[in-house]
């Protein structure tokens, strides 16, 4: 049998999928779990994949890499069902594989936007995040590499392009000159005068460049969605985490894209029983997802994580992190529905994706006509909701 690539987390490890494809394409009987280690339950999901796969697939080379090879490389390793570890800071070096270097990935024929990796790693010390253990200090792709990758996406017709990294506004800080993200959002914009649509992953707001700010407010071809790395609502909270922003930031920002584009859509990562949060810091976080009126929105249970700082501080009973990640995901439920609602009636360009979905350029759901070919643009008025969502 031929090669299989599961890919769990994020969306840079979706796009180091597609390389690894590429460049183990000629492997057979061999199966690669690509791991995610951000939660417990992502470690859970994790060893679930392993056994799985090897239940489909008894007599195939199993290997595994990705974060959790990292962070849980003895637990991982001791699985009977597992083969070998490839280092996650390796894993897109050929040499790890014993195979030939390998030409950039072409789309597969399934997908519609094309996720380039532009940065990995990580510098910050979030006090409950692991991540930096698993990924390694940040490190940048250069403009031309990242061109480079757009130009085969664009070659094979891919209408919009998703700039992924670990830590994505950190991307140019190891560069000579030190260039800032907006400047290579403009040198992709530049490059490509007919890409409809370029769209950031997770951004730290604390890190947006001037640039960059004006693209997101005022350049149509980068969409109206702001997906922020924001954590929590409450300003003692978010110093335990050693976030560098704070709430008013938050907001502030948020405040001044709207001011430019009033249809941007905020999305935001938010975690629910951070140790130490009390009630009243829940209520802010709370009170945060209507204040943004955040609409995409990652809500996660805090679990510890070993060896972080935020795992040695008193801890919140499970019981309550479930109650408080329920409530937060029925704040985001309410923002989410009222935003929908106000999609009826007006005309929106959306991309096609397989089994009759698509996108807005905010990131709105929305169902297609059947046959409408994957990887098309076309507008479309949507004027009901049905099951979230958007419905012509």
């Amino acid at each position: 049998m031929t090669l299989e690539v599961h890919s769990l987390g994020c969306r840079l490890n979706l796009s180091e999928a597609e390389t690894l494809r590429t460049l183990l394409a000629g492997a057979e009987d061999l199966v690669v779990i690509n791991s995610c280690a951000v939660t417990a339950e992502a470690v859970r999901q994790t060893r679930h994949a392993i056994r799985r796969a090897r239940r489909a697939r008894p007599e195939a080379r199993l290997l595994v890499t990705g974060c959790a090879a990292e962070i849980e490389r003895e637990a991982l390793a001791a699985m009977p069902e597992v083969d070998g570890l490839i280092a996650n800071t390796a894993k897109l070096d050929p040499r790890a594989w014993n195979v030939p270097a390998a030409p950039a990935p072409r789309p597969a024929a399934a997908y519609t936007r094309g996720f380039v990796q532009v940065q990995n790693g990580c510098d910050h010390a979030c006090t409950f995040c692991v991540i930096p253990q698993g990924r390694g200090p940040s490190r940048s792709r250069t403009v031309a590499d990242v061109i480079a990758d757009i130009r085969v996406h664009q070659d094979a017709g891919v209408n919009e392009i998703v700039l992924t990294g670990v830590d994505l506004t950190s991307w140019g800080s190891d560069l000579p000159g030190e260039p800032r993200l907006g400047t290579l959002c403009e040198a992709i914009l530049a490059a490509f005068p007919a890409l409809p649509r370029l769209r950031l992953s997770s951004i730290d707001g604390a890190e947006v460049d001037d640039t960059l700010f004006a693209l997101l407010a005022d350049e149509p071809r980068v969409t109206p969605h702001v997906h922020l790395s924001l954590q929590h609502g409450h300003d003692l909270i978010l110093k335990r985490m050693k976030r560098r922003h704070s709430r008013a930031d938050a907001l502030s920002l948020v405040e001044r894209l709207r001011a430019r584009r009033p249809d941007i859509a905020i999305g935001a990562d938010l975690i629910a029983g951070f140790p130490t949060e009390d009630e009243a810091a829940h209520a802010a976080n709370l009170s945060i997802v209507a204040a943004l009126n955040v609409v995409h929105g990652h809500v996660f249970p805090y679990s510890a994580r070993p060896g972080t700082p935020a795992a040695r501080m008193p801890q919140v009973d499970a019981t309550t992190i479930r109650r408080r990640a329920g409530e937060l995901r029925e704040a985001v439920a309410r923002q989410r529905a009222s935003w929908l609602a106000g999609h009826c009636g007006q005309p929106l360009w959306v991309l096609a994706e397989r089994g009759r979905t698509g996108h807005a350029a905010d990131f709105a759901p929305v169902r297609l006509p059947t046959g409408t070919p994957a990887g098309a643009l076309l507008q479309i008025t949507p004027t009901r909701v049905v099951e979230g969502i958007l419905e012509a």
